[in-house]
């Protein structure tokens, strides 16, 4: 039995992180504390000035638990983990998981490569972002990668070497530095001055396309120097749009910040060079009416996990540790960080215009904001009610499919809080399942998951299978019914794990009626908000398994049985697949059907007929 009075008596007055915990045991809430015996014991002393979520919070206590470490800025670091990870309900929490696309031009290699991450390494490349407007970073990337012919594939070139060049310098996509088409020092030129342009300036990119412009011109190919007129254009437009928000080109984001009946707009401008490359808004459910106080949570949260932190963060309110939080972030970025709350200036009119945009957004938009929040963490919040179980914040779903069948891929879907988590996906080849076994199948992919899972936790020495594989999910979906739900359940104990899983009990015309799980069906009504989120989670893993196969077919990875057949090669193989459309419709057209298809003729054509009609004795 936990006696929270004896237990607060033997706290030590040191730095730590305090996590409380409900009679279900759940994780309610988690803080940090230059001394831990002040702080939690303050949380069952009487006081007028805590708020009503708080005092709610603390009448359900039933016990505590604490880490002691070293400082209290590991305190903090260790506070921004815990919260991200256990979503604590009293927490003020960060509701929108968004990361945002950088450029990166690897500028350590031989030969430098640019396109889209999301992902930030401490290397030797240049990463410029983040990028809001995905769309239109795509349209510069493509207008960039026409202008100068940068490389797309990741081989590892080294400059004096060279191998036989591929389809992009066939197509005059590449200017070819694997094969020595092009001189390393003006390969490097092309790469300075696409760096110039992320930094702001495009000077360089404006003199090159006027430059061609003016050659195309003066040969008469009009149509050519319209395209490079028209890209000239919209460098210029671009210029326009990223408005100069400062006169120094400072990296920095500026927070506005809106409060209103526990809910909360956080709108980041994201000011790049001196320019706005983006802005976006963030909801938060607080805790809190104090604006210091979320702004203060809205930043550990925000910055604690994002990739890439600036120099400077200006914000509408003032915030709570702001000196422990610069150093914190400071360590993060590698660099000295500032967090600024102006007060004149063209920074404090930057602060009021993103703070009147979260109030705008509050005001227009809170009703559309809480219907997403109803879509995705209600609908999760009605899956654990119907089930009996904790609302389940990560979702695993899987779908066995077959390719023409004669080979099968396995997908796995990933949502989180309700909304998907596609950083999160994975796909798989079935190795060692012949023909369409879709229990066996499934039984392969689960078992590779969890393989997966035990050796990140297990071979600390080992390559890391992926970030997707490192964590237990919650609640594991199944496509099919009880049959596909004891698969997993079976899997499950062989490596030794304790998760739930529940299948999706579908009705005659195939749509989903309940939820089959601990041997139960549990109807779910057609127009519940838990009905609609299953569906999406549904589609969306058919959906993932289908463009795999899409993919497979594409590349030619996947074999076709057509291959077996005497006198049908890879150009004929091909005619066919196109011509009929399924392997289902060649293996059941006549001879004369066949022939008639295009590079076919009467020998191939009695070949292919013969080959399925011989192949369904052997099945009889």
């Amino acid at each position: 039995m936990f006696d929270i009075k004896e237990e607060l008596k033997k706290l030590p007055e040191s730095p730590g992180v305090y996590i409380m915990h409900d009679a279900s045991d759940a994780i309610i809430y988690v803080g940090k504390a230059i001394n831990l015996k002040r702080r939690v014991s303050s949380y069952f002393r009487k006081t007028l000035n805590r708020n009503f979520k708080i005092e709610k919070m603390v009448t359900l206590i039933e016990r505590f638990e604490y880490i002691v470490v070293n400082s209290e800025m590991e305190a903090l670091a260790l506070e921004c983990n815990l919260i991200k990870e256990n979503r604590p309900k009293y927490n003020t929490m960060l509701m929108d998981d968004k990361t945002y696309p950088f450029v990166k031009i690897t500028v350590g290699e031989a030969f430098p490569r640019v396109f889209l991450t999301r992902k930030y390494i401490n290397d030797k490349s240049r990463y410029f972002g983040p990028y809001a407007n995905v769309g239109e970073l795509n349209d510069i990337l493509k207008m960039i990668r026409g202008l100068y012919k940068y490389r797309r594939c990741d081989k590892k070139l080294e400059v004096g070497k060279t191998e036989r060049p591929c389809l992009y310098y066939q197509l005059g996509q590449c200017n070819g530095p694997c094969a020595g088409k092009v001189e390393a020092e003006d390969y490097r030129r092309d790469i300075d001055e696409i760096v110039s342009f992320f930094d702001g300036d495009s000077s360089g990119i404006k003199k090159l396309l006027k430059k061609k412009m003016m050659e195309h011109s003066e040969r008469m190919e009009f149509e050519k120097a319209a395209e490079y007129r028209d890209m000239l254009r919209g460098i210029e437009n671009l210029s326009q749009i990223q408005r100069a928000t400062a006169a120094d080109e400072t990296n920095r984001d500026c927070v506005g910040l809106a409060v209103k009946d526990n809910k909360a707009i956080a709108t980041v401008f994201f000011v790049r060079s001196g320019k706005m490359v983006g802005r976006e808004p963030f909801l938060l459910d607080a805790e809190s009416e104090d604006p210091k106080e979320v702004m203060t949570d809205f930043v550990k949260q925000f910055y604690g996990g994002s990739a890439i932190v600036p120099r400077e963060i200006l914000l509408s309110e003032a915030i709570e540790d702001a000196e422990l939080i610069e150093q914190w972030l400071s360590a993060k970025a590698g660099a000295k960080v500032r967090l600024v709350t102006p007060q004149k200036g063209k920074k404090e009119k930057l602060v009021e215009l993103a703070k009147t945009n979260a109030e705008t957004v509050l005001r227009n938009d809170l009703d559309k904001l809480k219907n997403e929040a109803k879509r995705t963490t209600g609908a999760i919040a009605e899956l654990g009610e119907l089930l009996d179980i904790e609302a389940p914040h990560r979702i695993e779903s899987y779908d066995i499919s077959n390719i023409s069948g004669f080979e099968s891929v396995g997908s796995m879907v990933v949502y989180e809080d309700g909304k998907p988590k596609k950083s999160d996906y994975r796909r798989f080849r079935i190795r060692t399942v012949q023909g369409p076994n879709d229990y066996a199948s499934m039984n392969e992919v689960l078992s590779r998951r969890f393989e997966h899972y035990l050796k990140s936790v297990n071979a600390l020495n080992e390559k890391s299978a992926g970030e997707s594989f490192e964590k237990l999910p919650d609640l594991i979906l199944m496509d099919g019914g009880r049959g596909q739900v004891n698969i997993c359940l079976e899997v499950l104990e062989k490596y030794g794990l304790d998760v739930n899983v529940c299948g999706m009990v579908k009705d005659d015309h195939h749509r989903t009626r309940g939820i089959y799980f601990n041997n139960i069906e549990q109807p779910i009504k057609t127009d519940s908000e838990l009905f609609k989120l299953v569906t999406r989670i549904q589609d969306e893993t058919h959906r993932f398994a289908i463009e795999y196969h899409k993919s497979l077919r594409s590349k030619e990875q996947v074999k076709s049985i057509l291959d077996d057949i005497p006198g049908i090669g890879a150009v004929r193989r091909r005619a066919l697949i196109r011509h009929f459309d399924s392997i289902e419709a060649i293996r059941t057209a006549d001879i004369e059907t066949l022939a008639a298809a295009p590079n076919m003729n009467q020998a191939a054509a009695e070949s292919v007929y013969n080959f399925f009609r011989q192949e369904k004795k052997q099945g009889e």
